[in-house]
Order: structure tokens, then C-alpha cells, then sequence
């Protein structure tokens, strides 16, 4: 039978075990610029065996939920930073090390604006966008020899939200990632005691919700 992966929102004390969590939460460390800049200094540790760090692009295709979870990889050479370049969610995978396989498998979604670095040696899964367009900016070893480890399973894990949440619309997130900036109330789509499921007018509690268009649909069909 497949184990039931519930995904959690994506901190940084939850994920400390597997790497940083890069974001600018709180103040920055310093202005520079001319006071037109604020600096969030040194957020995530790059860690080299050898070779040399580099960026490369990853242009990943958007994934649905629930997810099939058949594969994880570790990189024993280095460590890996995922940075999102759209304000869009995306889904973390990790596990811990069990005797150099991997562990139970955990899964965080992260808000609008988060980026992710793996430590070196840490199991997880694919890079794994939720919307397009799945453009990332990754920091991680270039050199010589396989910086790869795979370990696939069978059967697979689900990887899904939980509670009352739908998978097959996953929320929308809005561009600042804050509660009602996208959603029908902030918007003036739909008056407060609008007779639409709450499943669709509410705020997750990551402040995400299901945006404008999707309300407009609901409402073409009678709030079906």
C-alpha cells in the first residue's frame, strides 16, 4: 500500500534539518543604495567538496496534485539552492538518511517569494513546481565525477494536501503573498455573505486562495 505524504507549509525550523529556507521575512540586515535597497545578507550555506559553484536555469514543467512520489537524489558533493523566479508556490520534498537510504519522506509547499537550499548529502525529490512557469534559478557544483544518488521505490508515496483542501485546484497564490490581495473580498468580486463553498472563498491559512477567475467560473455555473 502507498504511504500518504500530507504536505505542510514550508518553515524554516521545520526544515532546518534538511537545509535554509531563503526569504525576507522580517527586516533586512542592512540598506544600501542610497536607502533604496534592503539587503537580507547571507540567507542559506553553499557547501563544495570540490569543483566550483555555479547557476544555472531549470525551466521545469508545473506538476498536479496528489503527486506520485517514486524517486528521491542526493548530491554528496554539494549542496543545492532552488530560487523561484515568479512569485508562485512550489512543492519541497525531503527525507532523512536511514542508513544511506532514504527516510519517511516529508513534503512543505512553499509561500510566494521562498527559495530553498538543499544541504549537501540531504535526500529529496525533483524539483517540482505547482504552477508554470516553472522557471528557477539554481546555485549548485560544477566538476568533474557523478554528483548523483537515486533511490526509486516501489510502490510509490502520495504526496497530497490535507483536510478539505481539493487537489485538483491547487490555491493561487497572490503576488504578495498576503491574505486577501488576490481573493474575491479583496477583490469586490463577491459581497461577504456571498453564498459560494467555503473551500473556495476563504484564505489558506499560508494566505493563498483561489483567485478572481476561478470564482468567476464557479459563479457562471451557479457555485458548483
Amino acid at each position: 500500500m502507498s504511504r500518504v505524504v500530507t504536505i505542510a507549509p514550508l518553515d524554516a525550523v521545520g526544515f532546518a534539518p534538511f537545509g535554509d529556507v531563503i526569504d525576507t521575512g522580517g527586516a533586512p540586515d542592512k540598506t544600501i543604495n542610497q536607502g533604496l535597497c534592503g539587503r537580507y545578507h547571507d540567507r542559506a550555506t553553499l557547501d563544495f567538496g570540490d569543483g566550483r559553484a555555479g547557476v544555472s536555469l531549470f525551466q521545469a514543467e508545473p506538476r498536479a496534485l496528489p503527486l506520485s512520489l517514486d524517486m528521491r537524489e542526493l548530491h554528496p558533493d554539494g549542496s543545492q539552492c532552488f530560487v523561484p523566479m515568479s512569485m508562485h508556490a512550489f512543492l519541497v520534498i525531503v527525507a532523512p538518511d536511514n542508513d544511506g537510504a532514504p527516510g519517511t519522506p516529508l513534503a512543505f509547499e512553499t509561500a510566494p517569494g521562498q527559495a530553498v537550499n538543499f544541504h549537501r548529502g540531504t535526500w529529496h525529490g525533483v524539483l517540482t513546481p505547482l504552477h508554470a512557469p516553472g522557471l528557477f534559478a539554481v546555485f549548485d557544483r560544477i566538476g568533474e565525477g557523478a554528483n548523483l544518488q537515486e533511490h526509486w521505490f516501489d510502490p510509490p508515496s502520495i504526496v497530497r494536501r490535507g483536510g478539505k483542501s481539493d487537489d485538483r485546484f491547487p490555491p493561487r497564490p497572490t503576488a504578495a503573498g498576503t491574505a486577501g490581495a488576490g481573493c474575491a473580498r479583496g477583490a469586490g468580486i463577491l459581497p461577504r455573505h456571498a453564498g459560494v463553498r467555503d473551500r473556495v472563498v476563504q484564505c489558506r491559512r499560508a494566505h493563498w486562495c483561489r483567485g478572481p477567475r476561478r470564482l468567476r467560473d464557479l459563479l457562471s455555473r451557479g457555485g458548483r
